[in-house]
Protein backbone atom coordinates (compact mmCIF):
# COMPACT_ATOMS: atom_id res chain seq x y z
CA UNK A 1 0.00 0.00 0.00
CA UNK A 2 1.59 3.30 -1.38
CA UNK A 3 1.45 6.79 1.60
CA UNK A 4 1.07 10.09 0.47
CA UNK A 5 2.31 12.52 3.09
CA UNK A 6 2.51 15.91 3.82
CA UNK A 7 6.08 16.17 4.34
CA UNK A 8 6.75 16.06 0.44
CA UNK A 9 5.26 19.49 -1.52
CA UNK A 10 2.52 19.24 -3.52
CA UNK A 11 1.40 15.53 -2.35
CA UNK A 12 -1.82 14.89 -0.68
CA UNK A 13 -3.99 11.52 0.91
CA UNK A 14 -6.91 10.76 -1.79
CA UNK A 15 -9.83 10.87 0.36
CA UNK A 16 -12.20 7.21 -0.49
CA UNK A 17 -15.36 8.80 -0.86
CA UNK A 18 -17.28 6.22 1.23
CA UNK A 19 -14.97 6.21 3.86
CA UNK A 20 -14.76 9.91 4.10
CA UNK A 21 -17.51 11.42 2.63
CA UNK A 22 -16.72 15.42 3.88
CA UNK A 23 -13.40 14.80 3.50
CA UNK A 24 -13.56 14.12 -0.41
CA UNK A 25 -16.69 16.93 -1.11
CA UNK A 26 -15.37 20.62 -0.84
CA UNK A 27 -18.77 21.86 -0.07
CA UNK A 28 -20.94 24.03 -2.03
CA UNK A 29 -23.84 26.33 -1.97
CA UNK A 30 -25.58 29.15 -0.90
CA UNK A 31 -24.19 29.16 2.62
CA UNK A 32 -20.75 28.24 1.61
CA UNK A 33 -20.38 30.76 -1.13
CA UNK A 34 -21.32 33.64 1.69
CA UNK A 35 -19.51 31.92 4.19
CA UNK A 36 -16.40 31.33 2.46
CA UNK A 37 -15.37 35.51 1.64
CA UNK A 38 -16.30 36.00 5.76
CA UNK A 39 -13.96 32.77 7.14
CA UNK A 40 -10.89 34.09 4.85
CA UNK A 41 -11.22 37.81 6.43
CA UNK A 42 -11.45 36.46 10.30
CA UNK A 43 -8.60 34.29 9.16
CA UNK A 44 -6.18 36.87 7.90
CA UNK A 45 -7.15 39.05 10.19
CA UNK A 46 -6.34 36.79 13.20
CA UNK A 47 -3.14 35.68 11.04
CA UNK A 48 -1.74 39.22 11.25
CA UNK A 49 -1.77 39.37 14.69
CA UNK A 50 -0.26 35.96 15.39
CA UNK A 51 3.91 34.43 15.35
CA UNK A 52 3.02 32.80 12.31
CA UNK A 53 3.89 32.37 8.43
CA UNK A 54 1.49 31.75 6.05
CA UNK A 55 2.08 30.48 2.31
CA UNK A 56 0.15 30.44 -0.71
CA UNK A 57 0.47 28.58 -3.83
CA UNK A 58 1.82 31.20 -5.96
CA UNK A 59 4.63 31.85 -3.20
CA UNK A 60 3.05 35.54 -1.23
CA UNK A 61 3.15 35.01 2.59
CA UNK A 62 1.11 36.75 5.15
CA UNK A 63 1.40 36.77 8.98
CA UNK A 64 3.12 38.66 11.97
CA UNK A 65 5.76 35.90 11.82
CA UNK A 66 9.54 35.23 10.12
CA UNK A 67 11.29 32.72 9.07
CA UNK A 68 12.24 31.24 12.37
CA UNK A 69 8.55 31.06 13.23
CA UNK A 70 5.75 28.28 12.00
CA UNK A 71 4.76 27.86 8.54
CA UNK A 72 1.22 27.33 7.40
CA UNK A 73 1.06 26.30 3.87
CA UNK A 74 -2.24 27.09 1.87
CA UNK A 75 -2.23 24.30 -1.31
CA UNK A 76 -5.55 24.75 -1.95
CA UNK A 77 -6.80 28.77 -0.78
CA UNK A 78 -10.48 28.09 -2.11
CA UNK A 79 -11.19 24.55 -0.60
CA UNK A 80 -10.02 25.52 2.67
CA UNK A 81 -11.92 28.60 3.22
CA UNK A 82 -15.12 26.79 1.74
CA UNK A 83 -14.43 23.70 4.39
CA UNK A 84 -14.07 26.59 7.27
CA UNK A 85 -17.11 28.86 6.16
CA UNK A 86 -19.37 25.86 6.18
CA UNK A 87 -17.96 24.07 8.90
CA UNK A 88 -15.57 26.24 11.39
CA UNK A 89 -13.00 24.04 13.16
CA UNK A 90 -14.54 20.94 11.95
CA UNK A 91 -13.74 22.44 8.36
CA UNK A 92 -10.31 23.55 9.40
CA UNK A 93 -9.74 19.67 10.36
CA UNK A 94 -11.12 18.15 7.39
CA UNK A 95 -9.05 20.60 5.41
CA UNK A 96 -6.08 19.29 6.94
CA UNK A 97 -7.16 15.27 6.06
CA UNK A 98 -8.53 16.71 2.66
CA UNK A 99 -4.46 17.92 1.69
CA UNK A 100 -5.85 21.68 1.65
CA UNK A 101 -3.19 22.98 3.87
CA UNK A 102 0.15 21.36 5.32
CA UNK A 103 2.80 22.02 8.04
CA UNK A 104 6.06 21.10 8.46
CA UNK A 105 5.99 21.32 12.07
CA UNK A 106 2.20 20.51 12.59
CA UNK A 107 2.27 20.47 16.23
CA UNK A 108 3.95 24.20 16.60
CA UNK A 109 1.51 25.63 14.11
CA UNK A 110 -0.98 24.91 16.09
CA UNK A 111 0.23 25.62 19.32
CA UNK A 112 0.34 29.17 18.08
CA UNK A 113 -3.83 29.23 17.63
CA UNK A 114 -4.44 27.48 20.57
CA UNK A 115 -2.56 30.09 22.55
CA UNK A 116 -4.86 32.89 21.30
CA UNK A 117 -8.19 30.62 20.84
CA UNK A 118 -10.03 33.00 23.03
CA UNK A 119 -9.32 35.95 20.65
CA UNK A 120 -9.43 34.47 17.37
CA UNK A 121 -12.98 35.23 16.45
CA UNK A 122 -14.15 39.30 17.10
CA UNK A 123 -15.54 39.03 20.83
CA UNK A 124 -19.05 40.40 19.09
CA UNK A 125 -19.14 37.09 16.90
CA UNK A 126 -18.46 34.83 19.38
CA UNK A 127 -21.80 36.07 21.04
CA UNK A 128 -23.68 34.09 17.75
CA UNK A 129 -21.72 31.14 18.08
CA UNK A 130 -24.97 29.34 19.01
CA UNK A 131 -26.70 30.48 16.21
CA UNK A 132 -23.27 28.97 14.05
CA UNK A 133 -21.74 25.98 15.06
CA UNK A 134 -23.13 22.69 15.63
CA UNK A 135 -24.62 21.17 18.53
CA UNK A 136 -23.63 17.32 19.76
CA UNK A 137 -26.02 14.46 17.74
CA UNK A 138 -28.64 12.74 20.41
CA UNK A 139 -27.18 9.47 19.77
CA UNK A 140 -23.91 10.51 20.68
CA UNK A 141 -24.77 11.66 24.82
CA UNK A 142 -23.16 9.26 26.85
CA UNK A 143 -25.99 7.49 27.77
CA UNK A 144 -26.34 3.68 29.49
CA UNK A 145 -27.36 2.92 25.36
CA UNK A 146 -24.92 5.17 23.68
CA UNK A 147 -21.49 5.11 25.81
CA UNK A 148 -20.18 1.46 24.75
CA UNK A 149 -20.46 2.32 20.86
CA UNK A 150 -18.24 5.84 21.82
CA UNK A 151 -16.15 3.76 23.63
CA UNK A 152 -15.67 1.58 20.73
CA UNK A 153 -14.97 4.03 17.84
CA UNK A 154 -11.81 4.76 19.60
CA UNK A 155 -10.34 2.52 21.92
CA UNK A 156 -11.33 -0.39 19.86
CA UNK A 157 -9.74 0.47 16.44
CA UNK A 158 -7.05 -2.14 17.26
CA UNK A 159 -4.69 -2.99 19.82
CA UNK A 160 -2.09 -3.55 17.05
CA UNK A 161 -2.43 -0.26 16.24
CA UNK A 162 -2.23 1.53 19.81
CA UNK A 163 0.95 -0.71 20.21
CA UNK A 164 2.73 0.77 17.14
CA UNK A 165 3.26 4.49 19.03
CA UNK A 166 2.64 3.52 22.83
CA UNK A 167 5.20 1.90 25.38
CA UNK A 168 5.58 -1.34 26.65
CA UNK A 169 3.15 -0.47 29.12
CA UNK A 170 0.50 0.10 27.02
CA UNK A 171 -0.42 3.62 29.27
CA UNK A 172 -2.63 5.68 27.28
CA UNK A 173 -2.34 8.92 29.58
CA UNK A 174 -0.32 11.71 30.18
CA UNK A 175 3.27 10.14 32.22
CA UNK A 176 5.24 11.99 34.93
CA UNK A 177 9.14 12.57 34.08
CA UNK A 178 11.38 13.21 36.60
CA UNK A 179 12.60 15.82 34.20
CA UNK A 180 11.99 17.89 31.55
CA UNK A 181 14.86 19.36 31.19
CA UNK A 182 16.81 18.32 28.67
CA UNK A 183 13.45 16.56 26.71
CA UNK A 184 12.73 13.41 27.87
CA UNK A 185 13.44 10.56 25.25
CA UNK A 186 11.13 7.48 24.27
CA UNK A 187 13.75 5.59 26.62
CA UNK A 188 12.35 7.40 29.45
CA UNK A 189 8.64 6.84 29.06
CA UNK A 190 7.81 3.59 30.75
CA UNK A 191 9.49 4.61 34.41
CA UNK A 192 7.41 7.82 33.68
CA UNK A 193 4.07 5.77 33.07
CA UNK A 194 4.60 3.98 36.24
CA UNK A 195 5.87 7.37 38.35
CA UNK A 196 2.68 8.67 37.36
CA UNK A 197 0.67 5.60 38.00
CA UNK A 198 2.72 5.12 41.32
CA UNK A 199 2.07 8.76 42.44
CA UNK A 200 -1.97 7.46 42.18
CA UNK A 201 -1.76 4.16 43.78
CA UNK A 202 0.53 6.38 46.85
CA UNK A 203 -2.19 9.04 47.21
CA UNK A 204 -4.92 6.00 47.37
CA UNK A 205 -2.62 4.76 49.95
CA UNK A 206 -3.07 1.19 48.50
CA UNK A 207 -1.28 -1.79 49.54
CA UNK A 208 -1.58 -5.02 50.91
CA UNK A 209 -4.88 -6.11 51.42
CA UNK A 210 -6.56 -2.60 49.84
CA UNK A 211 -9.52 -3.32 47.91
CA UNK A 212 -9.51 -1.15 44.78
CA UNK A 213 -11.84 -0.11 42.49
CA UNK A 214 -10.51 1.26 38.69
CA UNK A 215 -12.58 2.93 36.69
CA UNK A 216 -11.60 2.69 33.12
CA UNK A 217 -9.34 -0.55 32.64
CA UNK A 218 -7.02 0.92 29.34
CA UNK A 219 -4.70 -2.49 28.75
CA UNK A 220 -4.19 -3.42 32.34
CA UNK A 221 -1.20 -1.28 33.64
CA UNK A 222 -2.65 -0.18 36.74
CA UNK A 223 -4.50 -2.86 37.80
CA UNK A 224 -1.03 -5.02 37.56
CA UNK A 225 1.09 -2.28 39.59
CA UNK A 226 -1.91 -2.44 42.37
CA UNK A 227 -1.73 -5.99 42.58
CA UNK A 228 1.75 -6.36 42.28
CA UNK A 229 1.66 -4.15 45.85
CA UNK A 230 -0.42 -6.98 47.70
CA UNK A 231 -4.14 -4.75 46.36
CA UNK A 232 -7.21 -6.89 44.96
CA UNK A 233 -8.47 -5.05 42.17
CA UNK A 234 -11.78 -4.65 40.42
CA UNK A 235 -11.47 -3.01 37.15
CA UNK A 236 -14.31 -2.14 34.55
CA UNK A 237 -14.24 -1.07 30.78
CA UNK A 238 -16.43 -0.59 28.08
CA UNK A 239 -13.91 -1.96 25.51
CA UNK A 240 -13.95 -5.07 24.37
CA UNK A 241 -10.38 -5.32 22.92
CA UNK A 242 -8.89 -3.62 25.88
CA UNK A 243 -10.39 -5.81 28.13
CA UNK A 244 -9.13 -8.97 26.22
CA UNK A 245 -5.64 -7.79 26.21
CA UNK A 246 -5.43 -6.54 29.78
CA UNK A 247 -6.51 -9.87 30.88
CA UNK A 248 -4.21 -11.53 28.75
CA UNK A 249 -1.72 -9.76 30.05
CA UNK A 250 -2.95 -9.82 33.85
CA UNK A 251 -3.29 -13.62 33.62
CA UNK A 252 0.96 -13.68 31.90
CA UNK A 253 2.28 -11.96 35.08
CA UNK A 254 0.62 -14.59 37.35
CA UNK A 255 -2.00 -11.97 38.83
CA UNK A 256 -5.35 -13.52 38.10
CA UNK A 257 -6.20 -14.15 41.29
CA UNK A 258 -6.07 -10.83 42.20
CA UNK A 259 -7.27 -8.69 39.38
CA UNK A 260 -10.87 -9.13 38.18
CA UNK A 261 -11.86 -6.89 34.75
CA UNK A 262 -15.19 -6.34 33.53
CA UNK A 263 -17.04 -5.35 31.07
CA UNK A 264 -19.55 -3.11 32.76
CA UNK A 265 -20.25 0.77 32.61
CA UNK A 266 -19.61 2.80 35.76
CA UNK A 267 -22.79 3.50 36.39
CA UNK A 268 -23.86 -0.47 37.66
CA UNK A 269 -20.26 -1.01 39.87
CA UNK A 270 -21.66 -2.55 42.97
CA UNK A 271 -19.49 -3.62 46.61
CA UNK A 272 -17.53 -1.61 48.52
CA UNK A 273 -14.13 -0.12 47.60
CA UNK A 274 -11.02 1.35 49.89
CA UNK A 275 -9.58 3.18 46.94
CA UNK A 276 -11.24 4.28 43.47
CA UNK A 277 -8.92 4.91 40.96
CA UNK A 278 -9.46 6.48 37.51
CA UNK A 279 -7.16 7.23 34.80
CA UNK A 280 -8.03 9.78 32.03
CA UNK A 281 -11.58 7.64 31.97
CA UNK A 282 -12.96 11.03 33.13
CA UNK A 283 -13.36 12.70 29.46
CA UNK A 284 -15.80 9.76 28.33
CA UNK A 285 -18.47 10.71 31.22
CA UNK A 286 -20.01 14.01 29.46
CA UNK A 287 -21.14 17.17 31.21
CA UNK A 288 -24.82 16.21 31.91
CA UNK A 289 -22.97 12.86 33.42
CA UNK A 290 -20.56 14.26 35.44
CA UNK A 291 -22.85 13.94 39.13
CA UNK A 292 -23.60 10.29 38.32
CA UNK A 293 -20.03 9.66 37.41
CA UNK A 294 -19.03 11.37 41.52
CA UNK A 295 -21.68 10.16 43.24
CA UNK A 296 -21.39 6.37 41.55
CA UNK A 297 -18.12 6.70 43.56
CA UNK A 298 -19.17 8.16 46.36
CA UNK A 299 -22.02 4.97 46.90
CA UNK A 300 -18.80 2.31 46.76
CA UNK A 301 -16.13 3.95 48.45
CA UNK A 302 -15.61 2.81 52.04
CA UNK A 303 -15.84 5.68 54.24
CA UNK A 304 -12.14 6.08 55.09
CA UNK A 305 -11.23 5.33 51.40
CA UNK A 306 -10.05 7.53 49.24
CA UNK A 307 -10.31 8.38 45.38
CA UNK A 308 -7.45 9.61 43.11
CA UNK A 309 -8.66 10.90 39.31
CA UNK A 310 -6.32 12.08 36.76
CA UNK A 311 -8.15 14.15 34.29
CA UNK A 312 -7.42 16.33 31.26
CA UNK A 313 -8.94 19.96 31.70
CA UNK A 314 -9.56 23.17 30.38
CA UNK A 315 -10.10 26.75 31.45
CA UNK A 316 -13.17 27.35 33.03
CA UNK A 317 -15.13 29.75 30.99
CA UNK A 318 -13.80 28.18 27.76
CA UNK A 319 -15.68 24.72 28.68
CA UNK A 320 -18.66 26.97 29.43
CA UNK A 321 -18.56 28.34 26.29
CA UNK A 322 -18.13 25.36 24.36
CA UNK A 323 -19.75 22.51 26.29
CA UNK A 324 -22.34 22.65 23.99
CA UNK A 325 -20.15 22.61 20.52
CA UNK A 326 -19.88 19.62 18.18
CA UNK A 327 -16.17 19.83 17.64
CA UNK A 328 -13.70 17.73 14.80
CA UNK A 329 -12.67 15.38 17.35
CA UNK A 330 -15.74 14.59 18.55
CA UNK A 331 -16.95 14.10 14.82
CA UNK A 332 -13.39 12.16 14.23
CA UNK A 333 -11.66 11.37 17.44
CA UNK A 334 -14.06 10.76 20.98
CA UNK A 335 -17.76 10.80 20.08
CA UNK A 336 -18.98 11.98 23.43
CA UNK A 337 -16.03 13.50 24.95
CA UNK A 338 -15.98 16.28 27.48
CA UNK A 339 -13.04 18.23 28.83
CA UNK A 340 -14.01 19.07 32.33
CA UNK A 341 -12.61 22.25 33.90
CA UNK A 342 -10.98 21.77 37.30
CA UNK A 343 -13.49 24.24 38.82
CA UNK A 344 -16.44 22.04 37.50
CA UNK A 345 -14.75 18.88 39.27
CA UNK A 346 -15.05 20.66 42.77
CA UNK A 347 -18.17 22.26 42.49
CA UNK A 348 -20.05 18.75 41.11
CA UNK A 349 -17.80 16.82 43.51
CA UNK A 350 -19.31 18.73 46.54
CA UNK A 351 -22.95 19.27 44.93
CA UNK A 352 -23.35 15.40 44.40
CA UNK A 353 -21.35 13.10 46.98
CA UNK A 354 -20.17 13.76 50.29
CA UNK A 355 -16.31 14.45 49.21
CA UNK A 356 -14.44 16.66 48.72
CA UNK A 357 -10.96 17.50 46.57
CA UNK A 358 -8.46 17.29 48.88
CA UNK A 359 -5.47 17.65 46.70
CA UNK A 360 -4.84 18.94 43.09
CA UNK A 361 -1.80 18.10 40.68
CA UNK A 362 -1.01 19.99 37.67
CA UNK A 363 1.14 18.31 35.18
CA UNK A 364 0.28 19.83 31.69
CA UNK A 365 3.85 19.76 30.44
CA UNK A 366 4.34 16.37 31.24
CA UNK A 367 1.63 15.66 28.95
CA UNK A 368 2.66 17.84 26.12
CA UNK A 369 6.24 15.72 26.59
CA UNK A 370 4.26 12.79 26.53
CA UNK A 371 2.17 13.56 23.36
CA UNK A 372 5.65 14.44 21.62
CA UNK A 373 6.84 11.28 21.88
CA UNK A 374 3.82 9.23 20.90
CA UNK A 375 3.76 11.31 17.88
CA UNK A 376 7.37 10.58 17.20
CA UNK A 377 6.80 7.19 17.74
CA UNK A 378 3.59 7.19 15.27
CA UNK A 379 5.50 9.16 12.54
CA UNK A 380 8.64 6.32 12.43
CA UNK A 381 6.21 3.48 11.75
CA UNK A 382 3.88 4.66 9.33
CA UNK A 383 4.31 1.57 6.77
CA UNK A 384 3.16 -0.63 9.75
CA UNK A 385 -0.18 1.57 10.28
CA UNK A 386 -0.86 1.39 6.82
CA UNK A 387 -0.19 -2.51 7.36
CA UNK A 388 -3.05 -2.51 9.57
CA UNK A 389 -5.35 -1.39 7.07
CA UNK A 390 -5.83 2.31 7.83
CA UNK A 391 -5.67 4.44 4.76
CA UNK A 392 -3.43 7.79 4.02
CA UNK A 393 -7.11 9.83 4.92
CA UNK A 394 -6.80 8.03 8.89
CA UNK A 395 -2.94 8.50 8.93
CA UNK A 396 -3.65 12.22 8.27
CA UNK A 397 -7.00 12.32 10.44
CA UNK A 398 -4.49 10.61 13.40
CA UNK A 399 -1.46 12.99 12.66
CA UNK A 400 -3.58 16.13 13.35
CA UNK A 401 -5.62 14.17 16.39
CA UNK A 402 -1.93 13.69 18.10
CA UNK A 403 -0.29 17.42 17.46
CA UNK A 404 -3.36 19.46 17.85
CA UNK A 405 -3.60 17.66 21.49
CA UNK A 406 0.28 18.10 21.73
CA UNK A 407 -0.40 22.03 20.60
CA UNK A 408 -2.91 22.20 23.92
CA UNK A 409 -0.79 21.08 26.49
CA UNK A 410 2.54 22.60 25.15
CA UNK A 411 1.14 26.32 25.23
CA UNK A 412 -0.99 25.58 28.60
CA UNK A 413 -4.35 26.18 27.37
CA UNK A 414 -4.86 22.31 28.30
CA UNK A 415 -3.79 20.96 31.30
CA UNK A 416 -4.24 17.48 33.22
CA UNK A 417 -4.25 16.60 36.69
CA UNK A 418 -4.66 14.35 39.82
CA UNK A 419 -7.51 14.74 42.27
CA UNK A 420 -7.53 13.37 45.42
CA UNK A 421 -10.64 13.04 47.04
CA UNK A 422 -11.72 11.87 50.46
CA UNK A 423 -15.03 12.60 52.30
CA UNK A 424 -15.89 15.59 54.02
CA UNK A 425 -15.53 14.12 57.37
CA UNK A 426 -12.61 12.06 57.10
CA UNK A 427 -9.36 13.56 58.19
CA UNK A 428 -6.69 13.63 56.45
CA UNK A 429 -3.94 11.51 56.74
CA UNK A 430 -0.72 11.67 54.58
CA UNK A 431 -0.36 9.26 51.70
CA UNK A 432 2.35 6.22 51.48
Amino acid sequence: MSIEFHAEPGTRPTPSRAAWPDVDTVPTGIRTAVAAPVAEYLFRRAIRDLPILVELPDGTKYGNGDRDDPRMILRRPRDFFARIGAGGLIGFGESYMAGDWSAPDLAATLAVFAARIDTLIPASLQRLRRLYVATHPADERNSPDNTRDNIARHYDLSNEFFALFLDDTLTYSSALFEQLTPPPRWEDLAAAQHAKIDRMLDAARVGPGTRVLEIGTGWGELALRAAARGAVVRSVTLSTEQRALAVERIAAAGLGDRVRVDLLDYRKVDGTYDAVVSVEMIEAVGYEYLGRFFATIDGVLAHDGRVVVQSITMPHERMLATRDTYTWVHKYIFPGGFLPSTRLIEETVRRDSSLVVRDDFSMGPHYAHTLRLWRQRFESRLEEVAALGFDPVFIEMWRLYLAYSEAGFRCGYLDVRQFLLTRADQPVRPSR
